[in-house]
């Protein structure tokens, strides 16, 4: 059978079931991309148990380790299946715990239902090195043929003379299958109106998948596996959307998406775990050049072993002042964060360097459930001496409004302040903000430090 053949016999018996397993890689890479330590399969309730490849990815700089990734789609109610192979286990959590999932445990298998999409991390005794990543999502319909449809069938596919990227041109949709596996990455540059949309497996890119001086380009469904340097970025671009991308690292700088100089971004139903920012925001940076304006980011998941989740405003043209302005961050789960160095600390952080403007920023309903080292909270304008040429000019009117931390882990006070009194920040709140169930109601030495040249900074 073809692989087209075979893909389309794999997408009826998904649309005949309601639930979508795709095929393990090619060859040799079915042994090299494998991780033994969980099996995991999947069912519809009563049916029959379906095997899932457990794909191995490196996380964590700090402390590199091996976790493992298993993928599907479905639709309506299945029931998950782990065994962990080696050694016994006294509990297992199943986060985002806000999810409300709730294993059982027979027989040392750990089972649970999900009846919607989610990303999830199932962690035994604590585990979260070595844990298993479960990327449940809702199908994505296959083009339909046609001239400007171009599809990566299952299988290993490199780019054309042995290059780093595959092409791209204007008004393409590009369908990446479920099963295929990709070693290089997509570069659009230069088009409009592109989608590129599929469930297939970016293996180790050794650069980023950059939309540059494009417009209208949806990139959506894509898993990037251990990338050397960053995942996706947006930079002079308009009307972009990245949807339910997922990626895992541990290289350095390898942030998960970055918006240099980009308008009319949309981040949706992402799952980020990176050892550098899971989300950077700033203006002009590399071949982004301009102003950042309206972004909005959301029901996504963010998990950075090092450095931040959320990253606002850094780099920007101290000769042509920029302003990043107008981003709206809900729905937001952060599983962890861990940054030693105080000049890199916050989950959700803003601090404004060359000459940069930043106003009109919302952070809303915000669940962090560990801080192993780092702050909450981090809103400044600085200077940088390592990347900036200016200090920041101004934070303006940043809201903080149902964030809701554990209190796990180890974390420092938050901090807003600003560097000068011609540099500073201003129009900050806080509104039910709970830490470890304490309401956040004022400057408190152990909470938040409210320091020089801010000005309004309230708490409801």
């Amino acid at each position: 059978m073809s692989t087209a053949a075979a893909g389309a016999a794999w997408a009826a018996d998904g649309a005949a079931s309601g639930l979508y397993v795709y095929p393990a890689p090619p060859g040799g890479l079915v042994y090299s991309m494998h991780n033994d330590t969980f099996t995991v399969r999947v069912r519809k309730p009563g049916g029959a148990w379906q095997d899932l490849y457990e794909y191995n990815v490196k996380i964590d700089a700090d402390g590199p380790s091996d976790a493992t990734v298993v993928q599907f789609d479905f639709e309506g109610e299945v029931e998950i299946g782990v065994q962990k192979n080696n050694g016994d286990f006294k509990r297992v959590a199943v986060r985002p715990t806000g999810r409300g999932v709730k294993p059982t445990v027979r027989d040392g298998l750990v089972v649970f239902k999900i009846d919607r999409p989610q990303n999830l991390s199932v962690e035994f005794d604590g585990d979260r090195l070595q844990n298993l990543h479960i990327f449940a999502g809702a199908p994505i319909a296959r083009p339909a043929p046609g001239p400007d449809v171009v599809v990566y069938e299952p299988g290993l596919h490199t780019p054309p003379d042995g290059g780093l990227y595959f092409p791209v041109k204007s008004g393409q949709t590009i369908y990446v299958a479920g099963g295929a596996v990709l070693q290089g990455v997509f570069k659009p540059e230069r088009v409009e109106n592109v989608r590129i949309i599929g469930r297939g497996m970016v293996d180790r890119p050794a650069d980023q998948l950059v939309v540059q001086d494009s417009h209208n380009v949806l990139i959506e469904g894509l898993t990037f596996l251990t990338p050397k340097h960053g995942t996706i970025a947006c930079a002079s671009s308009s009307k972009v959307t990245f949807r339910d991308i997922k990626t895992l690292s541990n290289g350095s700088w390898s942030d998960g998406v970055n918006l240099f100089g980009c308008k009319d971004v949309e981040v949706e139903r992402a799952f980020i775990r990176t050892s550098d920012d899971s989300l950077a925001i700033y203006a002009t940076r590399k071949s982004g050049v301009g102003d950042t304006q309206r972004v909005r980011v959301s029901d996504s998941i963010f998990w950075p072993d090092v450095a931040h989740a959320v990253f606002i405003g850094l780099h920007g043209d101290s000769k042509s002042p920029n302003v990043i302005e107008d981003v709206r961050i809900e729905n937001i789960d952060i599983l962890g964060l861990d940054e030693d160095d105080p000049e890199y600390q916050g989950a959700l952080a803003i601090s404004a360097g060359d000459t940069n403007t930043v106003r009109n920023i919302l952070f809303e309903d915000v669940r962090v459930d560990h801080i192993q080292e780092g702050k909450l909270f981090n809103v400044r304008t600085v200077y940088n001496a390592k990347y900036n040429t200016s200090p920041g000019l101004l934070v303006d009117g940043v809201r903080f409004r149902n964030i809701r931390f554990t209190g796990a882990g180890w974390a420092s006070p938050s901090t807003v302040s600003g560097l000068a009194a011609d540099r500073p920040v201003r129009n900050i709140s806080f509104e039910n903000v709970t830490i470890a169930g304490r309401k956040l109601t004022g400057a408190d030495p152990d909470l938040i430090e409210i320091g020089p040249n801010t000005q309004n900074v309230t708490f409801k």
